[in-house]
């Protein structure tokens, strides 16, 4: 579960006041807006890697409103993917893992975990530079991911994808959500993405989040 409780983000003269929301556990909800409206800003706010200036956030239950971003039990996929393009894709997948000192064999057997069921397992020695775009976004999904959080955030990670690459992913995220019930935060511009994906479609206009349309 997250929930946005008063929310309000100052960011030179662009103000978001008041924002209130929840996404209910084991869901894939979609935020959609105009250019601008601050969607990227709210989801770097629940991440914890934006401070907001008032309100709360909890996740799960838990008021995690002061907690660092690695607390928070969140992955997060931003726009570009924002691999490093100095490790490989087995590197990647072992990011997290290694920041939370999981014992060796337990991390390599969650490593190729990920890159069977992500269609990686014969990339894992490539480096971003040899990727697709799609085998890129799968890595940089994999990689937040990889250690179970509960929550996912996902700043529209299929902009840049063509038509193909795009079904493609958005079969991998639907496999994902039936295999782990993970909660799920998703920008896109896209309706027809939001219409395939989504449980709820929520808009940001004008400072205010609402309810758009349930796509079930």
């Amino acid at each position: 579960m997250i929930a946005l409780q008063q929310v309000t983000l100052k960011l030179g003269a662009f103000e978001l006041r008041d924002i209130a929301f929840e996404v209910e556990a084991g869901s894939h909800t979609v935020l959609m807006g105009r250019t601008g409206a601050g969607k990227t800003t709210l989801l770097e706010a629940i991440c914890g890697l934006r401070r907001i200036s008032s309100g709360r956030v909890i996740l799960g239950g838990r008021d995690v409103t002061e907690a660092p971003p690695g607390a928070r039990g969140i992955g997060f996929v931003p726009q570009d993917g924002a691999l490093f393009q100095h490790l490989t894709v087995r590197e990647h997948l072992a990011f997290s893992l290694k920041v939370r000192e999981w014992e060796l064999q337990r991390m390599e057997s969650r490593v190729m975990e990920l890159s069977d069921w992500l269609g990686l397992g014969a990339l894992l020695d490539r480096t971003p530079a040899g990727l697709s775009g799609g085998e890129a976004q799968r890595v940089a999904l994999g990689r937040a991911i990889a250690s179970s959080p509960e929550v996912l955030c996902l700043d529209e990670p299929l902009s840049a994808l063509d038509d193909e690459t795009r079904a493609e992913v958005c079969g991998v995220l639907t496999e994902l959500r039936e295999r782990t019930h993970i909660t799920i935060l998703h920008i896109t511009h896209n309706r027809h993405e939001a219409d395939r994906l989504a449980d709820r479609v929520l808009v940001l206009r004008d400072g205010r989040v609402g309810v758009e349309s349930s796509s079930v």
